[in-house]
């Protein structure tokens, strides 16, 4: 069969596994094998096709990078650093109007810094910030929309498990990938703090019942300092060229791991408990990663990425275009598919078209991250949105609450990637480009 013909049919086969419930993985991994098969006549060829890609692609040393860091983030979360640095941001924020919301987002942003996994924060914030909310008189369904959508900053602000994830399916920096993630990330927190203060002045009904939270009361203000100092410690080791990304990671998780111990809240049981939870993402991640490698191999062997490069390149679309078309297939997919499978199966095809354009990879990572995104807070499948009722089911919030509340930011979400894709310096700046 002629070998692009396979390639496309191969994508409308991967599309029909996904949507009948077939593992994202087993759907790239089998399709692939049945394409190499297809195209060159022999069994035996195609399965050790893709016993060799399946070997090839973990056997880096940079996907050590995903297990650390996943390390890093569980301790941070199982250490309780989220609640100390939710609760000294919101005691000088309470008297401000929308104040304990905007709480959430800084408290967020700092928390991203240290864990990478948008679920850990919203899993974490939902316990923490929403009953003060709630308790100081904000409207629940805020309340819960600031918890999901800030929740997002996990894989936008370095460090991100999506970005490690984007990195190695280019083969790309990670380190570049991290100092482009603050722009961006910066610029969506600071979007969602201007529409928190602007509804607290324009509805100040909505944040009725201004108090001091509890928790804040009883926290110390030198209990942020370890969440800083463990940020700072790993960012600025990337940074400023001290160790690699793989060796951050490892740096992070014993610093995160000490600190718990030194705390006193990791023991042998919570810590039995982390490294099982990191063994099963990471099990998770390096079976998506593997599918993903085989399938990415598969498409270059058919030539199916070269045909839609010379197909987008002969529309005259532009990059900006592209950029613009891409996102908003990458936001529609996010209403039925999680954001991992999202870029394992789009990104081997679109990213030798943005090679060809000019595009600089760190500006199509970072819009590609924000766009996939977007679907942790839009219907039906909002993964984010989803963790929050999980979590705050027994009070009685439904899914429609924290729906109606998380669309916002949503929009917001989506106004901040139409500016990235337009000012690729927000990405790009801090790197001089």
């Amino acid at each position: 069969m002629d070998p692009i013909t396979v390639g496309y049919l191969s994508l409308v086969a991967i599309a029909v596994a996904i949507y009948a419930g077939i593992h994202v993985a087993i759907a790239l991994a089998g399709v692939s094998l049945f394409g190499v098969w297809a195209i060159t006549g022999k069994l035996e060829l195609a399965m050790n096709f893709v016993a060799l890609a399946a070997t090839d692609s973990i056997a880096d040393y940079t996907f050590g990078v995903v297990p650390l860091f996943v390390l890093m983030g569980l301790a941070v979360s199982e250490s309780g650093m989220g609640r100390d640095t939710f609760a000294v941001i919101s005691r000088g924020l309470h008297r401000w109007r929308g104040g304990l919301g905007v709480a959430t987002v800084l408290s967020n942003a700092v928390f991203a810094a240290i864990t990478g996994i948008s679920i850990a924060s919203a899993a974490v914030f939902s316990k923490v910030a929403v009953p003060e909310m709630v308790r100081a008189g904000t409207n629940r369904s805020i309340a819960v929309g600031v918890v999901a959508g800030s929740s997002v900053l996990g894989m936008l602000i370095p460090p991100s498990l999506l970005l490690i994830l984007f990195a190695i399916l280019t083969d790309s920096s990670i380190g570049d990938l991290f100092i482009g993630g603050i722009g961006p990330g910066v610029l969506l927190a600071l979007a969602y703090i201007l529409y928190l203060s602007v509804l607290g002045v324009m509805r100040p009904h909505l944040f009725d019942g201004i108090k001091a939270p509890s928790e804040a009361k009883q926290t110390p203000a030198w209990a942020i300092l370890p969440v800083l100092g463990l940020a700072t410690l790993v960012l600025s080791g990337i940074y400023l060229g001290f160790f690699t990304p793989t060796e951050a990671g490892a740096v992070g998780a014993a610093a995160a791991l000490v600190i718990g111990f030194a705390m006193r809240r990791i023991g042998v049981t919570s810590g039995w408990r982390i490294a099982v939870q990191t063994g099963h993402i990471t099990a998770a991640v390096c079976f998506l990663i593997i599918g993903a490698s085989i399938y990415s191999r598969m498409l270059a062997y058919s030539g199916l990425p070269a045909s839609i490069t010379e197909a987008a390149i002969g529309s005259g679309i532009g990059p900006i275009g592209f950029l613009l078309l891409f996102a908003g297939l990458l936001v529609l997919l996010g209403t039925v598919l999680d954001s991992s499978s999202i870029m394992l199966v789009t990104v081997p095809l679109a990213f030798p078209v943005t090679q060809q354009m000019g595009i600089d990879i760190v500006h199509f990572g970072l819009i590609t991250v924000l766009a996939v995104e977007v679907g942790l807070l839009t219907p039906p499948l909002g993964l984010s949105v989803f963790v929050v009722h999980a979590t705050l089911k027994e009070t009685g919030i439904t899914l429609g609450e924290v729906f109606r509340g998380a669309a916002p930011f949503a929009l917001i979400m989506a106004l901040t990637l139409v500016a990235l894709i337009f000012i690729p310096q927000i990405a790009t700046g801090l790197l001089g480009r």
